[in-house]
């Protein structure tokens, strides 16, 4: 959430760079609210230092004999405005809140300014797209011999846009977490089993919603009201909220699998086939806490163990800073790592490391403390360490042979027994 002492401050500024991320972005509103909250609470505190001047006041009438009953009627008139006036405000504030929740981050000032994605800023790639000296298939094609996941009998479970993994596609994709979160354990980060639901003021202070409430799956009855976990992020960032932390602790690494639902309403593409884009997909998150000095240098920490893994896949990929308009909506700054999936004959995202500086903070109540000093809000940032599914489709297409084998990368065969290939069956 973004501090209203900086839409106090300059709102014609703030408004015009949230304009670069959500053009149609309008702070009146939201000033509206704070200048009738503000002006109501401003009445209520000289109302309050009338009433405790006259109840001294009054002490020293009954003191001295005098009559009070009418100063008495005009203080009871007086508690009244008071309650009215704390009534209104309380009805207030939350719209004012709901208002506030429902803008973006600021992004940086270094970001490029666009709304269109062919602007984001390609920073560092590494790899040659691979050639092939047979018609390339894609991984639905590879499948059909391959037999490593099914659509069809999961849509008889759940709905179409579900996955199930099957024999060498389950050990494939189980290789690919273990590979995934043993690189974060042994460079320091603590890894975390989660829930795989979360409170609503959970998914809110993650900025989740309100924005993005038609994206979520709602598990709510008489007793629930809770929400399938839409990225780690969510349950990592809430493991802090309404506490302060001490400083010296800074920076807190955390990783941490999990499947992760989303609705992903209207957003498929006719490129967006088989795995590219479906509501439950695995992934392996990075998340930190930190000082707001110290928040550059680990996103830097975190984009380059990103990469790292991809190298250590022996994937193609290339890695771009996002214009404003494609940023995620909690971020400041995101860098996105996208694999080459020939199948597909494009790049794909397959991390998106963001600096949410005290966005998410704010919204959740995160501060940090330094001795005795007063608490100021921490520095959040997040990033896919990797998201799986996607990389399932690059190890698939890059290393497909002319017989409709796959070759397993290096870094996964000692998950695998030690297996180099997975070879098609009948």
């Amino acid at each position: 959430m973004i501090d209203i002492h900086l839409i106090r401050k300059d709102s014609e500024a703030v408004q015009k760079k949230l304009q670069t991320k959500v053009p149609d972005t309008n702070l009146e509103n939201i000033l509206q609210l704070d200048t009738t909250i503000r002006t109501k609470k401003k009445e209520v505190e000289e109302l309050k230092a009338k009433r405790n001047e006259t109840s001294d006041a009054i002490g020293q009438m009954k003191r001295e004999g005098q009559d009070c009953l009418e100063i008495m009627k005009e203080m009871k008139e007086l508690g009244e405005r008071v309650r009215q006036l704390d009534h209104e405000i309380a009805e207030i504030e939350p719209k004012l809140v709901e208002e506030l929740g429902c803008l973006p981050n600021l992004p940086m000032d270094d970001i490029p300014v666009s709304q269109d994605p062919q602007d984001n800023l390609e920073i560092y790639s590494r790899g040659e797209k691979p050639s092939f000296p047979f018609p390339i298939k894609n991984h639905l094609e590879l499948n059909e011999r391959l037999h490593l996941f099914e659509f069809q009998k999961a849509a008889k479970v759940t709905g179409s846009g579900w996955p199930a993994y099957r024999g060498w596609g389950a050990r494939l994709e189980w290789a690919l977490i273990n590979y995934l979160l043993d690189y974060h354990v042994k460079r320091g980060f603590t890894q975390w089993i989660l829930p795989a639901v979360v409170k609503e003021d959970v998914l809110f202070g993650s900025g989740q919603l309100p924005k993005f409430a038609n994206q979520q799956y709602i598990v709510k009855d008489d007793e629930h009201d809770l929400y399938m976990v839409p990225t780690a992020e969510v349950p990592l960032n809430g493991l802090f909220m309404d506490e302060i932390v001490a400083e010296e602790e800074l920076p807190l690494k955390y990783v941490a699998y999990t499947p992760c639902f989303r609705r992903e309403a209207g957003a498929a593409g006719a490129h967006d086939r088989g795995l590219i884009r479906t509501h439950q997909f695995n992934k392996v998150e990075m998340f930190s806490f930190t000082t707001p000095e110290e928040s550059e240098a680990v996103f830097d920490e975190m984009l380059q163990a990103a990469q790292k893994l991809v190298e250590g896949l022996d994937l193609p990929y290339r890695s771009m800073l996002l214009a404003t308009g494609d940023m995620s909506f909690a971020a400041a700054k995101t860098v996105d790592v996208e694999v080459w999936l020939p199948g597909q004959d494009r790049y794909y995202e397959v991390s998106s490391i963001s600096n949410c500086t005290d966005y998410q903070a704010r919204r959740s109540h995160i501060r940090c403390r330094k001795g005795k000093e007063k608490p100021r809000f921490v520095h959040t940032l997040n990033g896919s360490g990797l998201a799986t599914s996607r990389l399932m489709v690059g190890i698939l297409e890059n290393n497909q042979c002319s017989d409709g084998s796959v070759k397993v990368p290096k870094a996964l065969q000692p998950y695998l027994g030690g297996v180099d290939r997975i070879e098609p069956s009948s």
